[in-house]
């Protein structure tokens, strides 16, 4: 029996098959099933694809696993998990933001990768441009949480990947006022890249670098508590950070 509650869902948000199933992650031809054949997908993707449509997920199945526990809806948030960053498909970070309409936030202690991504910079200047928010923190590169952070990755040089990402930035602050840079001195336990109501958590681990780490694909479910705690932490940091002047540009860039 096919699901016409979902093939509606998905007229009513414009949406295609394929559409949907980029947005959630999954085969195509599996959504199709769903739709065609009444097939009942796991409950994380019956969460997600409420959540992509915009509707409660029993108007789509009502087949008894569709439990609103929070322990479900939290599981249901988790997306992907991806071993370690530099195993995170090199474009999924713009596609991230890419798809962002209200909020961008990068909260790093220096996030090098992305200030060295000239495309990044174009996603963020287009976002900006359309009245999204845009907040960057950046790790204060004189704080003893870096120093620590540094020695902590069996190096010390994270105040100047810092500068680094500080110099790569700079055109980008000046050409575009409206984005929101800030330097926080907070000892952070995980990178948060957040895209609206989808964010990818780079959690630190002692002793080895944040692209050797563990990465999570969070996709933010009503309930569900996994998200609102990362983006909680996002918020409390920016409240505690400083904006960062031309005059912090300059002298710690040295110009």
């Amino acid at each position: 029996m096919s699901n016409e509650r979902l093939r509606s869902a998905l007229l009513a948000r414009g949406m295609t098959v394929q559409s949907l199933a980029e947005a959630i992650m999954v085969n195509p031809k599996t959504v199709e099933r769903w739709i065609t054949q009444g097939k009942v997908p796991y409950r994380r993707h019956q969460y997600a694809t409420a959540a992509a449509l915009k509707v409660d997920v029993t108007t789509l199945w009502e087949d008894g696993r569709t439990v609103d526990s929070a322990t479900d809806l939290t599981k249901a948030e988790i997306a992907t998990v991806y071993p370690h960053r530099h195993t995170v498909p090199s474009g999924l970070w713009r596609e991230l933001y890419g798809r962002a309409e209200r909020n961008l936030d990068v909260l790093v202690y220096s996030g090098l990768f992305l200030s060295e991504d000239p495309l990044f910079h174009d996603v963020v200047k287009a976002k900006v441009e359309a009245g999204a928010q845009v907040r960057i923190l950046l790790g204060d590169p004189a704080c003893a949480a870096v120093r620590q952070r540094g020695i902590d990755e069996g190096h010390q040089i994270m105040d100047g990947k810092i500068r680094n990402a500080l110099l790569l930035y700079r055109p980008l602050m000046r050409s575009h006022p409206n984005i929101d840079f800030r330097l926080h001195d907070s000892t952070l336990y995980n990178s948060i890249y957040r895209a609206d109501d989808e964010m990818l958590v780079n959690p630190h681990v002692y002793g080895i670098g944040a692209y050797l780490a563990p990465v999570l694909h969070l996709r933010h479910l009503p309930g569900g508590g996994l998200f609102n705690t990362y983006a909680d932490s996002i918020d409390h940091t920016w409240k505690n950070a400083r904006p960062i002047t031309d005059q912090d540009i300059d002298s710690i860039t040295g110009a």
